[in-house]
């Protein structure tokens, strides 16, 4: 029996919804074709190894084409709940409301609030609520109607396109981010989608992946991604910092007496690859030069700083994973602050920024920070991407995106670098970036 209690408000207005529904108005057509249309973008939000509790399931069409390890719903209505039954049998449903559900022992990967936000009783109550059913890295995806499109709505139900709903809130981007924000959840962000929801004989898709996201304000619905605040502060985390090293013999002795100690311990892996001076020697020389440090030494097998990214994340036994460019234009005494955006759990990727800042000439910033647990995730759905991307960085960076993880930019001082020249060619790799980010606003925004 459930122990949270609402106010006698709310328990009436959930009464009014129960009512409505228990009368199981069929979905029109129209509906049955936004629900495939939202399907579509929850099953680019949602990884399908995830477990998912959606609220308000209603009779489960969303629930049943999101592509998912585990289906759990949840709804006030009976009669829809066991119509859901019937449509999902693997599926687990409750007669619950978002704001008392109570589910021991259960926590989900992602919770799913699909128009339910303008329906409930206490949106406040139900965002606190939920994250009795949420773990630390738990997201919870909301999407609700623009209110451009009242009008519409409106008509569209007058025509019998849409059926007739029970009295209803309107809220907005900024209402949902501050109700987030008092039931201490941290957004993510928030992204707009679908200019086209209904089905129009396969248009809707194109206009859908071509148009909207080309004019944001005009579209139908928004989606807000969500964390749990509140992770707590480790100081103790472990670090393992890859320094990708090709013809950087005069900055390796310079990365090892620069880097501070990080977290409970800090080790440096070098990997080298076809370098044409006397990197690799100089790296075996620091190594032993220096006992006391964690360090490691290896020479890629492939060529490109993503392949030594890679093969140094893959010997790493550090927590918290960093990436330092070889030629230090980046200062390693800079590392601490991406320590503390992941450990202090500001962030899930901390991505080095060199645009705050004034910075000297001929410099890029490569320094990318994340957990080895978040890299692993990264690397489980890397298919989705392919291997698209030499330098490595995108690679992370799209990836994390892709997993809805918290992304901050650490703003750095950049300095030039001391000993060598770039190894960046400015027109083939210019070339080569702009086809990366092409590519992937076809894989993350225009789809």
């Amino acid at each position: 029996m459930n122990s949270i209690k609402l106010s006698t408000v709310a328990e009436q207005h959930l009464e009014k919804v129960r009512e409505h529904f228990d009368r199981r108005p069929k979905l029109t057509n129209a509906a049955k074709s936004y629900r495939r249309i939202l399907a579509h973008y929850y099953n680019l939000i949602i990884p399908s190894f995830a477990s998912v509790l959606e609220v308000g399931c209603g009779s489960g069409e969303l629930l049943q084409s999101i592509r998912a390890d585990k289906k759990v719903g949840i709804d006030v209505c009976a009669e829809q709940v066991a119509l859901a039954r019937e449509q999902i049998p693997s599926g687990e449903f409750y007669v619950e409301a978002g704001e008392t559900v109570e589910i021991p022992g259960e926590c989900f990967d992602y919770i799913v609030i699909s128009e339910t936000t303008n329906l409930a009783a206490d949106v406040q109550q139900m965002f606190q609520n939920l994250r009795s059913v949420a773990h630390a890295d738990t997201r919870l995806v909301i999407n609700c109607y623009s209110s451009l499109w009242r009008p519409l709505i409106w008509l569209a139900t007058r025509l019998g396109l849409r059926s007739k709903q029970p009295e209803s809130s309107w809220l907005a981007p900024d209402d949902v981010v501050a109700l987030l924000h008092l039931s201490d959840w941290e957004l993510i962000r928030t992204e707009r989608r679908i200019i086209c929801p209904i089905a129009l004989f396969g248009l809707e898709n194109l206009l859908n992946r071509l148009v909207a996201p080309l004019v944001p304000p005009l579209c139908f619905c928004f989606f807000s991604i969500a964390r749990p605040r509140g992770k707590p502060y480790s100081a103790r985390k472990t670090v393992s910092v890859v320094v990708p090293a090709r013809n950087e013999s005069g900055n390796i002795e310079a990365a090892v007496k620069r880097t501070p100690k990080m977290g409970q311990w800090t080790e440096l892996i070098f990997a080298e690859g076809n370098s044409k001076d006397d990197t690799w020697e100089e790296i075996q020389r620091v190594k032993a030069a220096y006992p006391n440090q964690r360090i490691k030494i290896l020479q890629q097998s492939g060529k490109g700083k993503g392949n030594a990214v890679r093969e140094g994340f893959a010997v790493a036994e550090g927590e918290i994973l960093m990436i330092l460019d070889a030629d230090l234009t980046m200062p390693p005494e800079e590392l601490p602050k991406f320590y503390e955006a992941i450990a202090g759990n500001r962030c899930e990727f901390a991505n080095g920024s060199r645009l705050v800042y004034p910075m000297d000439k001929h410099t890029l910033c490569g320094t990318k920070v994340l957990t080895k647990e978040s890299y692993e995730r990264i690397v489980a759905n890397r298919n989705y991407f392919g291997d698209f991307d030499p330098f490595g960085d995108f690679d992370l960076l799209f990836g994390a995106s892709k997993l809805n993880l918290k992304i901050l930019d650490v703003p750095i001082r950049y300095k030039e670098r001391v000993y060598g020249q770039t190894n960046i060619q400015r027109w083939k790799h210019g070339w080569m970036l702009l086809q990366m980010v092409v590519f992937a606003a076809s894989k993350l925004k225009f789809v």
